[in-house]
């Protein structure tokens, strides 16, 4: 899967950050994800299902809306209807490639959103709603103790999740007056409900009312135990990879075809500890990277310098090692101390100066130093002491410590 940054202007004006999740071979179609209330493109649902419909040749664009993630714009003065708007600002930007979206997914509230949306995109054909409420007023739970402060003062700070959102009564109002029943039922598109029977947040009587206001055709598929933030990785693939098989029957896609983004399984799985690259294309620079008996992936070079862009290339692969060396470095610390950190996530970027005491090779040419910049998120109530901390502990990381010190490389040729 090949992502690229994705930026548009949402309903007010505001730069929107987005992710556009590409198939390795043609775009058979466009899908648009919408996440749950106060979360972000990046959550854990979100990022499977684009994987899933990428190897299906679905591209998928994932963005944070209007005051959350990376996008900008305030917050509090978004509204439900906001956000719809959002949905169409993305979609008529996706329109713009050439790409309008013939399928929308939503979880939670994004849910309850693109069933409002799909009405003003006649191009949908199917549409999925993952643990959504059947009313946007719903989400007025989070918030209950807050509700009469902001009633009174016209905004109030809340906590959710342990972030901290201003909620304006322009929100309350807003999704007080909505009425989704009528655009339900009206939906010209396939409906999947998808839905947790234990889910506490929100409840399965939601999943019920949708699905009866709405006509067929429709589906329902229940997410056994998994909890409404679809936080397990195997409820999350389940998830995913029924999605993809449902939406190809009703985009018209024939998902027998062979994936263009299939990974080659490796015909000797390598031994454990022991990571084997193997070429698979001469005429390119195509690399299977086999990790031990159970996964493998692909790594390649840009088309520019003559790859096919199948992977990451090997740089790629290496800021990757630091980032996720790091994440999760910093996340076994915090939760140790059981500090409540939501959220983390790593940036790595890296670029190569000449050395600053000017030496050279010994062929004379300048040494050149590699530089790897790390951006850190942390996403969570922590107080700066804590944040600090955490920062501190990054550098901890094993991959961190194997580049910042001397290392020794042994090579010999197998017979």
């Amino acid at each position: 899967m090949k992502t690229e940054t994705f930026s548009f202007a949402g309903h007010g004006g505001a730069t929107l950050s987005g992710r556009l999740d590409l198939p390795e071979g043609p775009v058979r179609a466009t899908a648009l994800f919408a996440h749950c209330f106060t979360c972000t493109k990046n959550i854990l649902p979100a990022r499977r299902i684009a994987a899933r419909l990428a190897e299906a040749g679905i591209a998928v664009l994932r963005f944070d809306f209007t005051g959350l993630g990376e996008s900008e714009g305030d917050f509090a003065e978004t509204t439900f209807a906001s956000n719809v708007d959002d949905l169409l600002a993305a979609a008529a930007s996706l329109g713009a490639r050439d790409m309008a979206p013939s399928l929308l997914i939503g979880h939670s509230l994004g849910g309850t959103a693109v069933l409002k949306a799909a009405a003003a995109l006649p191009g949908v054909k199917a549409v999925v709603t993952i643990g959504s409420p059947a009313a946007p007023n719903h989400v007025s739970h989070n918030f209950a103790s807050r509700l009469e402060d902001i009633e009174k003062n016209g905004i109030a700070e809340v906590d959710i999740g342990g972030r901290k959102f201003r909620i304006s009564k322009d929100f309350l109002d807003d999704i007080q007056e909505q009425e989704l029943t009528p655009a339900i039922h009206g939906l010209h598109a396939a409906l999947l409900v998808m839905h947790a029977p234990r889910d506490q947040i929100v409840g399965i009587d939601n999943a019920s009312e949708i699905f009866k206001a709405a006509r067929h055709p429709k589906s329902f598929i229940t997410l056994g135990d998994a909890d409404h933030m679809i936080s397990r990785a195997e409820d999350a693939e389940y998830a995913a990879t029924v999605i993809a098989a449902w939406a190809g029957r009703y985009l018209g896609l024939d998902l027998g075809l062979p994936s263009h983004a299939a990974m080659p399984v490796p015909a000797t799985p390598a031994p454990d500890h022991t990571v084997r690259v193997t070429e698979i294309d001469p005429d390119h620079y195509t690399q299977e990277v086999a990790n031990g008996p159970h996964h493998w992936w692909l790594s390649d070079e840009p088309e520019d310098v003559g790859g096919s862009n199948r992977g990451p290339n090997p740089y790629a692969l290496l800021k990757a090692a630091l980032g996720s060396c790091t994440s999760m470095t910093m996340r076994m610390y915090a939760r140790v101390k059981k500090w409540p950190v939501t959220g983390i996530s790593v940036e790595v970027t890296h670029r190569k100066e000449l050395a600053p005491d000017g030496a050279k090779d010994d062929r004379g040419r300048p040494i050149k130093i590699d530089i790897f910049t790390r951006r850190i998120t942390l996403e969570g109530d922590l107080d700066e002491t804590q944040r600090k901390r955490l920062v501190e502990i990054a550098d901890r990381c094993p991959v961190h410590k194997t580049l910042h010190q001397a290392s020794r490389i042994e090579t010999e040729l197998a017979s």
